[in-house]
């Protein structure tokens, strides 16, 4: 594994040395080097704006605020505002915050350069001689105040006053007039102005007194997420930002979301409503996890007066029974929650082949052979499979005989071509589809290649027009390649959100082993009242409301926290256990 402070920014050159040729102070640029995203980031500003050979401090200190600052919504526009800050057209910080501000409102849309030029005060000379004037009409103004604090005043202010007045005057030259002035004004400081003020105690008056008892004993306010835990997700409109980005090994960057066009499309077809998707896979019963996931997605679509489906996440015939997917729809409904749409992945079988034959197509996916273990082996050694560069006709007709059952399984495989030196393993060239000759208990056995979870999720939501795509902790290294799929396939890409995940300290909840608890008859069934299954919980005789509030007490941040007990949930069946949240 290489080091942060390793780590080369093209070329075998090291980011520590190209952050002091911009002038960035040695603590700084170690600094930044120890920070993985900054160093990324700035690295990559420092390419746009062409400045790798180095540049002046000045600049390479806006760069810096660039690469930290820079609004994610308006990505596109960023090599455009750097070759207004190499050119010296943006030469002040106040300039720069202008840029920013202009192009988080223009976001991905076409930029109007002469409005952009005007927010920014491009092309604005403000003369030695302008900032004396306007600092001496703000002494006027001020002067009897300057007077009683002398330098004991938040000299602060001052500069407020000369920023409305002059917002792209020098900062270096205002900061010179102003001292020069406050010197002329006072004269030398005296002991006296070093001193700090002394505070005067207010004396109170009874009610006031009482009063500020009132408010010591009062119970704070709640927040707004505490009011409403959903109010912190954006509208479907504002859908058009940059999901995220995509840094690859060979250095370009893929900064994922969605055209103008493509969300005027997807609106046209919601309506402008939230559409989300409760996507259990129908491999075991549903867990005390899963009310939360429930809360968060059914939710969601309730509080916005959206819709959401519960789709079965379907793609592992051999796990899934129907005995699970009954159970799924019944829970559900006595958790309260009323699906807009009962969908499968299977549903989309057809369309999720046609679209792996589009992907392999435009050059994205290859017909692999390498074993479970060879995979494994060279994923860890960042190595491409020997068939990763095999001809697209090639591959083409090895997956039509996959899908004709012409190939033994575990013979082939589908691949994605994504990036095998990435930073994230999730980006390892994966698996898209696998041949199992396994019937499905939804769609039967018309096929015998599946699709796998990496491939199928993000396009089925694609397909299914979902606002907002919400899943836990684990699966946030995920991202990349769901949008990086999304983005080769060209398809609509949902607003993707990952919440902390819901475990129960001391108890089972992984449905694997549930599962062998079950069928090693460890238990009494799945709903065995010491099992977290949700039919174990009912059966109990915990209600479904009280579970309800107590996943909504949680919340639904991204925040650890730490419960010692599920008490105000289970205090009718007398049962406490701790609980975390990670």
């Amino acid at each position: 594994m290489v080091r942060k402070n390793e780590i080369e920014s093209g070329g075998g050159e090291k980011p520590l040395d190209l952050f002091l040729r911009i002038g960035l102070d040695e603590r700084t640029a170690k600094n930044t080097v120890a920070n993985n995203k900054v160093t990324t980031n700035l690295t990559a500003v420092i390419h746009e704006a062409n400045a790798t050979g180095g540049c002046g401090r000045t600049v390479g200190n806006l760069l810096y605020t660039v690469a930290t600052k820079f609004p994610a919504n308006a990505l596109v526009h960023r090599p455009t505002l750097l070759r207004y800050v190499i050119s010296s057209k943006i030469k002040t910080p106040a300039q720069l915050e202008a840029s920013f501000s202009f192009l988080a409102a223009t976001a991905s849309d076409d930029l109007k350069v002469n409005d952009f030029e005007t927010a920014c005060g491009v092309g604005v000379e403000v003369s030695k001689e302008d900032i004396e004037h306007a600092a001496e009409e703000i002494f006027e103004d001020n002067k009897a105040v300057i007077i009683e604090q002398r330098y004991r005043l938040n000299v602060g202010e001052l500069f407020g006053h000369m920023r409305k007045k002059l917002p792209w005057a020098d900062p270096k030259i205002v900061k010179e007039i102003i001292d020069r002035k406050l010197y002329d004004l006072l004269g030398e400081r005296t002991a006296a102005d070093n001193e700090k003020p002394t505070k005067k105690k207010k004396e109170k008056s009874v009610k006031v007194e009482d009063k500020a008892i009132v408010e010591e004993t009062a119970p704070p306010k709640p927040s707004d997420e505490e009011i409403n835990p959903f109010s912190i997700f954006p509208s479907p409109e504002e859908n058009f930002k940059v999901h995220t980005e995509i840094f690859f090994s060979d250095r370009p960057v893929l900064r994922a979301g969605n055209s103008k066009e493509v969300l005027e499309k997807h609106l046209k077809v919601t309506g402008g409503k939230v559409f989300t998707r409760f996507p259990p896979e129908p491999n075991g019963y549903l867990h005390i996890g899963h009310a939360k996931a429930m809360f968060v997605d059914f939710g969601l679509a309730k509080e916005k007066g959206g819709n959401c489906y519960l789709r079965y996440d379907d793609t592992n015939p051999e796990a899934e029974k129907k005995e699970y997917i009954d159970h799924i729809e019944e829970i559900v409904g006595w958790m309260g929650w009323e699906p807009f749409k009962i969908t499968y992945s299977s549903d989309y079988f057809q369309e999720l082949y046609e679209l792996a034959v589009e992907l392999i197509r435009r050059g994205h996916a290859y017909v692999d052979h390498q074993t479970p273990d060879q995979i494994k082996e060279f994923r860890e050694k960042k190595m491409n499979s020997p068939w990763r560069d095999r001809p697209i006709e090639e591959s083409l007709k090895l997956f039509d005989n996959m899908k004709r059952g012409m190939i033994e399984e575990g013979k082939a495989t589908l691949r994605m071509k994504q990036d095998m030196q990435s930073d994230n393993f999730n980006m390892y060239d994966l698996i898209a589809y696998r041949i199992k000759f396994t019937p499905h208990p939804h769609a039967g056995d018309k096929w015998c290649i599946y699709p796998s979870y990496d491939y199928t999720h993000c396009i089925v939501d694609s397909i299914e027009n979902i606002t907002h795509s919400l899943c836990t902790l684990e699966f946030e290294t995920r991202r990349a390649s769901y949008y990086w799929l999304l983005d080769a396939l060209g398809l609509y890409q949902p607003y993707v959100w990952e919440y902390s995940r819901l475990n129960i300290t001391n108890t089972v909840m992984s449905k694997r082993k549930l599962n062998r608890l079950v069928t090693e008859k460890w238990v009494d069934g799945w709903d065995d009242p010491r099992l977290m299954t949700l039919a174990g919980l009912r059966r109990r005789g915990v209600t479904a409301s009280s579970i309800n509030s107590f996943v909504r007490g949680i919340g639904i941040t991204r925040r650890l926290h730490n419960y010692t007990s599920l008490h105000y949930m289970m205090i009718a069946s007398n049962f406490c256990t701790a609980v975390t949240i990670v």
